[in-house]
């Protein structure tokens, strides 16, 4: 596949690695960058993010594999911030062309392929790979890291990982690898029950997050202290991030006898990242938020940090997600914050349309046209805070047509 015949079918879900683990033995494939594996419900592209920025600062040459992309599909493969061309794609998949057309791989696939066999190109001192979906039968579960992360776990695309969290957190628990320690987020108790019986069984270390210390927030975003370290600050003014920079530097704590960073290279690295379509004040007047969950557990996550804010006027709320996407959970969150929400759809194969909010007709007000609907709620509530959230692609496509088409 090359690059463009891949972004036409990355879409298209498979989720059977054994074709993929046939594959990489028949070429002989070895990863041979050290690596931190990331799973989780939500917060596993944040946390990834901290921990690539902070080994960055330190000096070392570190790759990056996160999903899913904002507006274009490039920045799912980085080295130092910098995203692999269409050319070095189409370069490694040439390569590799009759084997990945013998072998039939997903356009997942061929997506981790190229990030490994990248990664090792460019003799990268560290990795730090984010799971697609799940994490036993993902992609990127073909390796033994350094050390594994469970960022959270919720139910979520039942249709492959199961329908109850136990189900769920064994797919999770699928990254878990003998004698390599896990470190996991604030999981309830039948998710530890799973993840416990598995870790221990492989010999694997359970090192589990605790709270940050008095987070505190500031115009610029969060401050906090997280074990020895004093003063953390991040530009998010979400209390989920700070969650999510405590899981990041958990990680950076157990690893320091094996990837040595001082203070200062933990401080800065923290500091310099900017996630978008997270807790993402785009405009002022009228006060705009945009914000990628998508699940029950990023609505929720959104509510609690939309509480810890001072805002004038009422929340108006403009929600699009997936047709796999738990609404009704959803929803249900969003209604404990907002004063008024609009269903909307966008460009976008996976995303609901009219009739599939045929449940919601009587409840919600449905337009047709997201941006159409963005400009009316700027003109009629200019004092009122705007939240669009619903999904990461929403929230991108939004962000994009809003401060300018990046993809023109």
């Amino acid at each position: 596949m090359t690059f463009e015949q891949c972004i036409e079918n990355l879409r298209k879900g498979d989720y059977q690695i054994d074709n993929f683990k046939s594959f990489l033995k028949r070429i002989g494939f070895k990863f041979n960058v050290p690596s931190i594996h990331i799973a989780g419900t939500n917060g596993k592209g944040t946390t990834a993010n901290y921990i690539a920025s902070i080994y960055e600062k330190s000096g070392r040459k570190v790759g990056l594999f996160t999903t899913p992309y904002l507006y274009f599909p490039n920045e799912m493969i980085t080295i130092n911030g910098i995203c692999i061309t269409n050319e070095d794609f189409d370069k490694i998949t040439e390569k590799y062309k009759k084997e990945i057309l013998k072998f039939d791989l997903s356009a997942f696939e061929v997506f981790a392929f190229v990030c490994f066999e990248y990664f090792n190109e460019n003799k990268c001192d560290l990795a730090v790979i984010e799971c697609c979906m799940g994490g036993e039968l993902d992609a990127t579960n073909v390796f033994t890291p350094i050390l594994s992360v469970i960022t959270s776990i919720e139910v979520e695309h039942t249709s492959y990982l199961g329908r109850t969290i136990s189900e769920i957190a064994y797919h999770k628990a699928g990254i878990i690898k003998e004698n390599v320690p896990v470190i996991v987020g604030d999981l309830c108790e039948d998710a530890m029950l799973v993840i416990n019986e598995i870790a221990q069984s492989l010999n694997s270390k359970v090192i589990k997050k605790v709270d940050a210390t008095l987070p505190t927030l500031s115009e610029e975003g969060y401050s906090f202290s997280y074990l020895t370290f004093k003063n953390v600050r991040i530009r998010s003014k979400a209390l989920f991030s700070v969650y999510d920079a405590c899981i990041a530097l958990e990680a950076i704590q157990y690893l320091r006898n094996i990837l040595e960073v001082t203070d200062e290279d933990v401080l800065s690295g923290l500091y310099r990242v900017n996630m978008e379509c997270r807790m993402d004040f785009v405009r002022k007047n009228p006060l705009i938020l945009i914000d990628g969950a998508h699940n029950p557990e990023g609505i929720y996550n959104l509510k609690n940090s939309l509480k810890c804010l001072e805002f004038p006027g009422e929340i108006k709320v403009l929600f699009a997600c997936f047709k796999d996407k738990n609404m009704h959970k959803m929803l249900a969150n969003i209604g404990e914050m907002a004063n008024e929400v609009i269903l909307t759809t966008f460009d976008h194969p996976r995303a609901r349309n009219l009739e599939d909010y045929f449940l919601f007709a009587e409840d919600y007000k449905f337009a047709p046209n997201a941006i159409e609907e963005l400009k009316e709620l700027m003109e009629q509530f200019p004092n009122d805070l705007i939240v669009i959230t619903g999904s990461l692609a929403f929230a991108a496509y939004m962000k994009s047509k809003l401060l300018g088409d990046k993809n023109a």
